[in-house]
């Protein structure tokens, strides 16, 4: 269940309680509370001393989602790149309270259910929520705060304002594979692989040596002639 760092549960409280009673308690000694206790969900303020809550997130494992809490709106746009679920500006009212941890709830009851079960996924785009099914995207390209999917038989990809990261997340790993730091695509879409490249139409998506350990082993299992 998700959990709330200034509020966390029986089996971790003894611990964060020990460390804040130290007159000099700082973020950072929180790291062997959360390695004993794995913590799905963190609602976490931003300005805090010695270690802001944007720097604390980006070294947190990565199973570790986030809620920012904050006084300043200017955040925002950066919370989003650290892969945070979502924002809330103080004072934070009850329904916008709930609504993040409805997020949150969604999020982590779709990360329990089995991939196969997940046949299409909802992205928020021109301020509105559009449902893509997950058999009909070629390829997803990472841009510095976006993505773009790719979709088949659409003119135009979709654009939203999230990570790379938190999108990848929501995808059944049995179907996508990363092939770069900034591609993602559905292999049983992939027609022709020329010269370390995937081509669609008269897109060609690159194959880095960092990803291509998984595309190899796709590709070994479809190919009388892979070498």
């Amino acid at each position: 269940m998700p959990h709330d760092y200034d509020n966390p549960p029986s089996t971790c409280r003894n611990g964060i309680r020990a460390n804040r009673e130290k007159p000099d308690f700082a973020l950072y000694e929180a790291f062997p509370v959360l390695s004993a206790q794995p913590v799905e969900l963190l609602f976490l303020d931003i300005q805090m001393p010695e270690l802001s809550g944007m720097e604390f997130s980006r070294i947190l494992e990565a199973d570790t989602r986030i809620i920012f809490t904050t006084a300043f709106e200017q955040y925002a746009l950066d919370s989003y790149k650290v892969n945070a679920l979502d924002y809330l500006l103080k004072p934070i009212s009850y329904p916008d309270f709930l609504k993040a941890a409805n997020k949150a709830l969604q999020w982590y009851e779709h990360m329990q259910a089995p991939a196969a079960e997940i046949e299409s996924i909802f992205i928020k785009t021109e301020y509105k929520q559009v449902q893509v099914e997950l058999r009909k995207i070629l390829y997803i390209e990472g841009l510095k705060d976006y993505v773009k999917i790719f979709i088949e038989d659409e003119p135009h990809p979709i654009l939203s304002l999230m990570s790379m990261k938190s999108l990848e997340e929501m995808l059944p790993a049995s179907r996508f594979i990363r092939v770069h730091r900034s591609f993602i695509v559905q292999p049983e879409k992939i027609k022709v692989i020329e010269r370390n490249r995937i081509v669609f139409g008269k897109e060609y998506i690159p194959i880095s040596d960092n990803y291509k350990p998984r595309l190899v082993e796709f590709l070994a299992q479809r190919s009388l002639n892979f070498n």
